[in-house]
């Protein structure tokens, strides 16, 4: 285990008093997180969910020399598919690296929740390293192994004994935790726990970007104006090359929902500054990030010419779109902190951002200077109609009935259906890098006009279609919040 690191990391509630309902304006989140007055909230029905054991999954199986033994039944392990063809493009594209299968699932049955699962995890281990030859097996755990009590962390440490490389424990039970994004803390500590290492020789050159990258790469362009490379992680990263972020000169997250408790370790453990400004989406937003980073890179004397350089650059593209999307009204459905930065880029761009759904909110933060909610009511001003709910698309449907958006845009595929379906054209922001920087702004600004121009097929699609809900659940008159415990 890490020096300095826990076995294990407290779940959000606990850690960030993290809330899954809100209505309101961005002021009164803001004002109710800062006095925690706000409660996590409970649903009474829930439509559908995230599981935190999948977002860890998700982040050990993307390091590309790992192995990957995922302690659960056959179904919880079903996801990995999407995540294999993802990873795959991911790896193509940087660097013509080849990404391909290294996880394996112990199958929990029913036995095995009477007797125990313990002896076919020692296998499963014992086969993955076999299969794969890896320099680290991470073990995530699931409901079922924690309702049948396997030891999972003494299996690890034995296994690690037996094979002479770093056997870790991903403590994920979905149960434990209602914020699923409390997968992600958990993997990071898995990575830092087993790749941590004191730095050969720090590259003053070097910045750790740590996001949900799919290959896009805006931050290359975007660093280099001031002279610096980005250090993408972890995603399709090797052991070896994730080790080395203890070298950057500086870490910077594009929200705090995935990696700031990463960022605030690696400041605590080796001195490896965090940038302490909002993720670069939108120009306000970029222009303190820049200005951020190069403050710790030695690079202030050049900066500002180069943040002139690219305003002057972009300037007659964001002129016209901001004409051709005065007006236009814009709602967001995404994660927390990344709503966050689609709405700064939204606002930079002209429209006028009626309202906002995040799938949670963290109270407090690892970093308290990150504070995205914030930032975008110093910049956005106060945005109305703010919801937080845990991605139930039956209340997200009232939200967009009532206020009738121009455009919609989602973080997730499976969700701009919502706005299809009652005439609305939506953005899908399945890239989480591809809108940042000032390039970033360009391509949202022409990815907005393709949708809003297509307006026509989608009021044809709202004319034909039925959602799967009751006249009582789709009338005015029925709260939103009805199946929200008061």
């Amino acid at each position: 285990m890490g020096a300095g690191l826990a076995r294990k990391v407290d779940i959000r509630e606990n850690r960030l008093n993290t809330i899954l309902t809100y209505r309101g304006d961005i002021k009164g989140l803001v004002e109710g997180s800062e006095k925690n007055e706000l409660k996590i909230g409970k649903f009474r029905f829930t439509q559908c969910g995230n599981c935190q054991e999948g977002c860890a999954l998700m982040q050990v199986y993307s390091v590309l020399d790992a192995a990957v033994v995922a302690h659960a039944p056959i179904g919880c392990f079903g996801g990995i598919i999407t995540q294999y063809q993802n990873f795959q493009k991911v790896a193509q594209i940087r660097g013509n690296r080849k990404f391909t299968h290294h996880a394996i699932c112990t199958n929990i049955q029913e036995s095995d929740t009477i007797y125990g699962g313990a002896e076919k995890l020692r296998k499963s281990v014992r086969e993955a390293y076999r299969r794969y030859n890896p320099k680290v097996i991470y073990i995530t755990t699931s409901c079922a192994s924690g309702i049948i009590g396997d030891d999972v962390q003494s299996v690890a440490d034995e296994m690690s004994d037996e094979l002479g490389i770093p056997v870790f424990s991903v403590e994920c039970e979905g149960f434990k935790s209602r914020i699923w994004s409390t997968g992600f803390d958990a993997s990071f500590n898995a990575v830092l726990n087993t790749a941590l290492k004191p730095p050969k020789q720090k590259q003053k050159d070097l910045v750790n970007i740590f996001n949900f990258n799919n290959g896009e790469q805006t931050f290359t362009p975007l660093l280099k104006t001031i002279g610096l490379r980005p250090n993408y992680l972890i995603r399709t990263r090797t052991f070896d090359e994730i080790s080395g972020m203890t070298e950057a000169a500086c870490s910077a997250t594009i929200c705090e929902t995935l990696s700031t408790f990463v960022a605030d370790k690696l400041e605590e453990l080796y001195g490896v500054p965090q940038v302490r400004a909002p993720a670069p989406y939108g120009i306000t937003w970029t222009d303190q990030w820049l200005r951020a980073v190069a403050a710790l890179t030695g690079k202030d004397s050049i900066v500002d010419e180069a943040i002139e350089k690219e305003h002057e650059r972009i300037s007659k593209e964001l002129e016209a779109f901001r004409k051709e999307f005065k007006g236009k009204k814009a709602y967001i459905f995404a994660g927390d902190a990344f709503a966050h930065n689609i709405a700064s880029v939204v606002h930079d761009l002209g429209l006028e951002v009626i309202g906002m759904t995040t799938y949670h909110h963290d109270k407090k933060f690892d970093n308290p200077e990150v504070n995205t909610a914030k930032f975008l009511l110093e910049s956005a001003g106060n945005i109305p109609n703010f919801t937080v709910c845990n991605k139930q698309p039956y209340q997200v449907l009232k939200f967009l009935k009532k206020l009738k958006p121009d455009i919609l845009f989602v973080r997730h595929n499976g969700l701009a259906v919502l706005g299809n379906k009652l005439g609305i054209p939506a953005v899908v922001e399945g890239d989480s890098d591809q809108s940042a920087g000032y390039n970033g702004i360009i391509t949202m600004g022409n990815r907005i006009l393709k949708a809003v121009k297509s307006e026509k097929l989608y009021k044809t699609f709202a004319k034909h279609t039925e959602f799967p809900y009751s006249d009582w659940w789709l009338s005015d008159e029925t709260d939103p919040f009805h199946f929200v415990e008061k």
